[in-house]
């Protein structure tokens, strides 16, 4: 992205002179600040990186072997974030730095267009929001991930996006027209609909409610969504009637697979949480330090009877017929019903299954960036 393209910022900008050096980055970073109530205090690093395109580890279990992440750093603030410790490998912290300080990648739409049009690219699956989301609020002003998704658009490249806000939406016409070339999917992060338990855990996120709305409405555009219940905290937002009632709204969503995971604790992400429970939740400490007593996870019981929860009874999970078609017309191994369409049942399997393996991987590794 070139420079003037923010030149109708001007009036919303302070700080444009300051830099800034980051590691892995050769040139200084440029830092902007926006005048808006939402970037209060927040620093965004602009950089141009060398590549967009991260391989994921060999010894990932995600139906995925690519990533791309257009911001490091993230200001929804979530109290629980597995990526927070990606911020250390920049030399910052991963607990005010990690909402405060984020990294903007100006030229990744570019260099993602540049790398998919190599002749040794094959053309495999590209996921977003693997790290940080693509859809925090500074994307309304930088329009990165538009830019990715047009990018993926012209390589006919098959892809999928995590997030928690419904600024997806927006997209919604570029998600349409991959999915007339190749697999495209969608899946929106709803942990809770208590009012209490979001604000307090993902104090800068979109309301939930509006999350499963956007489910909805992607899915009646044809883009097959689902929804991640994760992560499920105990005595947070993991009772069972909680639970199943985001369940029963992501099924009347239309939601092609629903997923959930409980809480895990890893590096200092185990340290952020446990200061926020001495503040937040003090009654809960104590029941906390024992079941991660042993290291990043509950016991695998306690995981077993709080996920139990999330499962779908049997035949409710009925996907809107544009979605269905959609996402089947290119899906190997789908079950499929008569007159060439894909029958409801393989496709929810199918996502079901991909979903599942990502949020297992990410309770076994740091974020993908």
């Amino acid at each position: 992205m070139c420079e003037h393209a923010f030149v109708r910022w001007s009036d919303l900008e302070v700080g444009e002179d300051e830099r800034r050096q980051l590691p892995g980055y050769r040139d200084e970073s440029r830092v902007r600040r926006f005048k808006a109530p939402e970037a209060v205090d927040i620093r965004f690093m602009e950089v141009r990186a060398k590549s967009a395109l991260n391989r994921v580890p060999t010894a990932s279990r995600v139906p995925f072997k690519w990533t791309v992440n257009p911001y490091r750093g993230c200001t929804h603030a979530c109290v629980y974030c597995f990526a927070r410790p990606t911020h250390e490998y920049l030399g910052m912290g991963a607990g005010r730095d990690f909402e405060r300080e984020v990294v903007v990648k100006v030229n990744a739409p570019e260099v993602l267009r540049s790398e998919l049009s190599r002749p040794s690219w094959r053309g495999e699956h590209v996921a977003l929001g693997t790290n940080t989301d693509p859809y925090q609020w500074v994307e309304s002003r930088y329009k990165l991930t538009r830019g990715i998704w047009e990018a993926l658009l012209e390589a006919r490249n098959p892809c999928s996006i995590l997030t928690k806000s419904p600024l997806v939406l927006r997209d919604a016409d570029l998600l349409r027209r991959i999915g007339e070339v190749a697999d495209v999917s969608a899946c929106l992060s709803v942990p809770t609909l208590d009012e209490k338990a979001w604000r307090a855990t993902e104090p800068h996120t979109p309301h939930p409610r509006a999350r499963l709305e956007a489910v909805a409405e992607l899915n009646r555009q044809g883009v097959p969504t689902g929804i991640l219940i994760s992560p499920l905290m105990p005595g947070i937002n993991d009772g069972p009637e909680q639970v199943e009632r985001i369940v029963e709204l992501a099924i009347e969503a239309g939601a092609v697979a629903i997923g959930g995971n409980t809480l895990f604790l890893r590096g200092a992400v185990r340290d952020i949480f446990f200061d926020w429970l001495r503040s937040q939740r003090p009654d809960l400490v104590p029941r906390y330090e024992q079941l991660y007593r042993r290291g990043a996870y509950a016991p695998q019981a306690v995981r077993d009877q709080i996920q139990s929860s999330v499962r779908v009874p049997s035949g409710r999970l009925k996907p809107y017929p544009e979605a269905i078609e959609r996402s089947g017309a290119r899906t190997p191994g789908l079950q499929r019903g008569g007159e060439g369409r894909p029958g409801e049942a393989g496709v929810a399997r199918e996502t079901r299954r991909s979903l599942a393996a990502v949020i297992e991987d990410q309770s076994r590794q740091q974020a993908l960036f």
